[in-house]
């Protein structure tokens, strides 16, 4: 009992949201001998669970952390996931570029997820050790959100793919003897006695990476948001793990959510300007900012919904 009770709040914090990852990863490796698609009806139960546990991890940190650091979790998390959604989009591009059948998206989105929460783990804690030897890295964080969202906003173009300016897929077409096929849901096959690596391969490393890019706008957002390893480090991989369910979800209505990406450049901008203002120590409070998010996303949607129906 004693050792129990020495183990820290964070702590506990921690091994929850580490054995619901490992839980959640294991119950889906085993799902791949027999490779499918996700069906709406399964993409809408996964996405609410996983909603639903996202919320109810805040819950927890409200319990053992308090008011502050909850309200930062849940404006971290919904501004994450709202960020994937542009992932999403993304996601559907690579995988209609290299023409997967979609019985393979399953596998396919699995690793490149676990490539996206390795990256953005490392990336989170190489950020946490920078912010706190240079404070001041925060107000470049807040100008980059602010001309991120700038250049979203004023861009008014659906998002483009071109794989072969990625560099990891420059480097695997470099290193890997690469197959143009999928190697009926394979990574590596063998032909002639040679090791050799199937599109599936390469498409997961190209998923990754792809996720990273938008890592390089996102957490600075989080960071922006707060300061604290777990609200920062559990928010993202949160919004991450939700992506594949969200994926099969929206797969289908990837042009019906019009006005969302001025939506997101305007929380980037907001979130970006909250951080510069703190230089004169104006302070616009967690409860706030949480309730300026929400409205600038749900209108975003609610703006988009309406003139789709509008078409019909």
């Amino acid at each position: 009992m004693d050792f129990f009770n020495t183990i820290s709040a964070d702590s506990w914090l921690y091994i929850i949201f580490i054995s619901i990852l490992i839980i959640s990863l294991i119950i889906d490796f085993g799902s791949f001998h027999k490779p499918r698609e996700m069906s709406f009806k399964s993409a809408i139960f996964q996405s609410i669970g996983w909603v639903s546990v996202a919320l109810s991890f805040g819950y927890l940190i409200y319990k053992k952390e308090g008011n502050e650091y909850a309200l930062q979790y849940m404006s971290a998390y919904l501004m994450e996931y709202s960020l994937s959604i542009d992932n999403i989009f993304v996601f559907v591009l690579i995988l209609n570029y290299f023409k997967i059948k979609k019985k393979y998206y399953h596998k396919v989105l699995f690793f490149g997820i676990m490539g996206a929460i390795i990256f953005r783990t490392i990336f989170i804690l190489l950020g946490m050790v920078i912010v706190e030897e240079f404070s001041w890295i925060l107000y470049i964080f807040g100008l980059l959100l602010i001309y991120t969202g700038y250049k979203i906003l004023m861009s008014g173009q659906e998002p483009e793919v071109h794989p072969e300016h990625n560099v990891v897929y420059k480097f695997m077409k470099k290193y890997f003897n690469i197959l143009p096929e999928d190697g009926d849901g394979y990574f590596l096959i063998y032909r002639d006695g040679k090791k050799q690596y199937s599109i599936l391969f390469l498409v997961v490393g190209v998923l990754a990476s792809t996720d990273l890019i938008f890592a390089i706008d996102s957490i600075p957002a989080a960071f922006a948001v707060s300061q604290h390893k777990l609200v920062v480090l559990t928010s993202n991989i949160f919004a991450v793990m939700g992506l594949r369910a969200m994926f099969y979800l929206l797969m289908g209505a990837v042009n019906k959510f019009d006005y969302l990406q001025q939506g997101i450049s305007f929380v980037l901008m907001f979130i970006g300007i909250k951080m510069l203002i703190e230089i004169f120590h104006w302070h616009i409070p967690t409860e706030l900012s949480l309730l300026i998010i929400i409205i600038m996303l749900g209108s975003s949607v609610a703006l988009s919904i309406l003139k789709t129906n509008a078409k019909k």
